[in-house]
């Protein structure tokens, strides 16, 4: 009996000691290569990205091809929707100067979900409903436009990349009411559109299988060419 207890003891032990490193490798998960802190080169324009997680998969690559033309940085988190975006975008802009602000809300705003807004929910439930209703998310936009602007950047739209067949808690094409939605605010502020999801639809392999609205790697560096390409239009001439 004596044996048969300490045999259970050790094993109890052994179980608990097996989990420690699952436990240790979640909490020291490295954080996004894109959130990495950028240290401004002198002399050169300052860019700052916002968007959501399709953002911080072209954010690296954005780097790479500005390199020596800017500096750039992008928020330091996921932007979600554009509620989130109205309570943190005095955070984001800081007291920094800013040359060029190339911004996207859309994929959160757009999302399905019930009473928690971290969970997707199948559009076709009971009780279901966008995250922000589309004439709230064109109310949104239109104040952080204002806000933005205030800080004399040139400011770039990027409209919402494509919501495939099957995605999960999103309606296949939905971007594209919102799209319109972002385009009216943007007419009349006189701000410019990256089309990103006409670059996106030109090449649908880079998105990822299943209806999953990202990229691969190869996908992500195809939109950061488009979005590179846009700023680089847009950057300060050089004094």
């Amino acid at each position: 009996m004596k044996t048969a207890v300490l045999f259970c003891l050790v094993a109890l032990i052994a179980s608990a000691t097996a989990q420690t490193p699952k436990a240790s490798a979640k909490r020291e998960r490295k954080p996004h290569p894109s959130l990495a802190k950028v240290e401004d080169v002198a002399g050169l324009p300052r860019v700052l990205l916002i968007g959501d997680s399709i953002s911080m998969g072209y954010t690296v690559d954005v780097r790479e091809m500005l390199k020596g033309k800017a500096n750039v940085h992008r928020i330091p988190t996921n932007g979600g929707p554009t509620t989130n975006g109205l309570k943190n975008i005095q955070a984001w802009l800081g007291g920094s100067k800013w040359d060029v602000i190339h911004f996207n809300w859309g994929l959160h705003d757009l999302k399905y979900i019930q009473d928690d807004p971290s969970k997707r929910a199948d559009p076709k439930a009971p009780g279901s409903h966008p995250q922000v209703a589309l004439a709230d998310y064109e109310k949104n936009l239109a104040e952080l436009v204002k806000i933005m602007q205030a800080t004399g950047a040139k400011l770039i739209w990027c409209n919402t990349t494509p919501v495939p067949a099957g995605s999960d808690g999103r309606v296949e094409g939905d971007e594209a009411k919102y799209n319109e939605a972002a385009a009216r605010v943007m007419k009349a502020a006189g701000i410019p559109t990256n089309d990103l999801r006409a670059h996106a639809l030109a090449k649908p392999d880079a998105q990822l299988p299943d209806g999953n609205v990202h990229y691969s790697p190869d996908g992500s560096r195809y939109l950061a060419e488009k979005v590179a390409s846009v700023i680089a239009e847009h950057l300060p001439e050089k004094k």
